[in-house]
């Protein structure tokens, strides 16, 4: 392996055309440069310079060795610029998981955010209702719905972004509508409607706070998403029970209340994986997220 910082002197030394020159443009003392020329001859076995008269001048291999050297010097240029580049931040990729009920809430500022502050970063963004097994198939930054205080697994760390309390949507002629909050066992006859196509940890959730409570609720109307059982409330089909993010923009004729003993609770966090924690990007990221579900939180408590 060939000493780049030598090629760098031999190549200063054939352009300035002697050892003096070299070493003044290179802030070096002559006995230095003359030491680093030396040794990359050794290390090639090959002689580099020639004296010309009072001076020197690159022997045929000198010339060949020089004219490689342009060519290495430049690559190895281009790659410490990108390194240069993806430290601060003004290249690369930033892949984002996020689960659905958070999508269309917080990724908006979250991306917007991101492309403001580094427009040459590509953002690969998945949807993801759960956390991979297999740590090769994460994303850098995953927003996940976990108990609290999980574990995100070796490699990752877990930033707690927000507790997300459950409530009950009715239609503005339920007996209960003009409650202040309902406990859970009230509910047990009701007509539910389901509103998770996951059937993850949200939905195990609510089944162990219902049955922590006294009973397991029988699901009349299966929904895919929160906008389609809430509506399905405004039809006066059923009632749903579902996080409070997911009640900010409810139809004029439904109202959510709270649910009590036990009030079921959903943690959010967002996963980063440790090996881009300290990019520029995925630090961005990390505190977008956390001004969003300030934000959001704060609209649900406005509403």
């Amino acid at each position: 392996m060939l000493d780049v910082h030598r090629l760098r002197v031999f190549r200063s030394v054939v352009a300035s055309g002697s050892i003096g020159a070299a070493a003044a443009n290179l802030g070096y003392t002559p006995s230095a440069v003359s030491q680093h020329v030396s040794a990359l001859q050794r290390e090639t076995g090959l002689k580099l310079l020639a004296r010309h008269g009072r001076g020197i001048r690159p022997t045929a291999a000198g010339h060949a060795l020089a004219a490689q050297a342009d060519g290495v010097l430049e690559r190895l240029g281009e790659a410490e610029s990108m390194v240069a580049d993806l430290r601060a931040g003004r290249t690369g990729s930033l892949s984002i998981a996020y689960f659905a009920s958070v999508g269309s809430a917080w990724l908006p500022d979250v991306v917007r955010t991101l492309t403001v502050e580094f427009p040459g970063v590509r953002l690969d963004l998945e949807l993801s209702e759960h956390i991979p097994d297999k740590t090769e198939d994460r994303a850098d930054l995953q927003v996940a719905v976990g108990q609290t205080g999980f574990d995100p697994g070796s490699g990752f760390t877990a930033h707690h972004l927000l507790d997300d309390p459950y409530l009950v949507v009715l239609p503005r002629s339920h007996p209960f509508a003009g409650r202040a909050e309902i406990e859970l066992a009230e509910l047990q006859d009701e007509r539910w409607v389901d509103n998770d196509f996951a059937r993850g940890w949200c939905r195990r959730n609510l089944l162990e706070a219902c049955t922590a409570a006294g009973f397991s609720p029988t699901f009349h109307v299966e929904a895919h998403d929160y906008p389609t059982a809430v509506a399905f409330v405004e039809a006066g089909i059923g009632m749903t029970v579902l996080p409070e993010l997911g009640t900010v923009q409810l139809p004029p004729g439904t109202i959510a209340v709270p649910v009590v003993r036990p009030t079921p609770v959903r943690s959010i966090y967002a996963v980063l994986q440790d090996a881009v924690a300290h990019t520029p990007p995925a630090i961005a990221a990390l505190e977008a997220m956390r001004r969003v579900a300030v934000a959001s939180r704060a609209a649900v408590v406005a509403a």
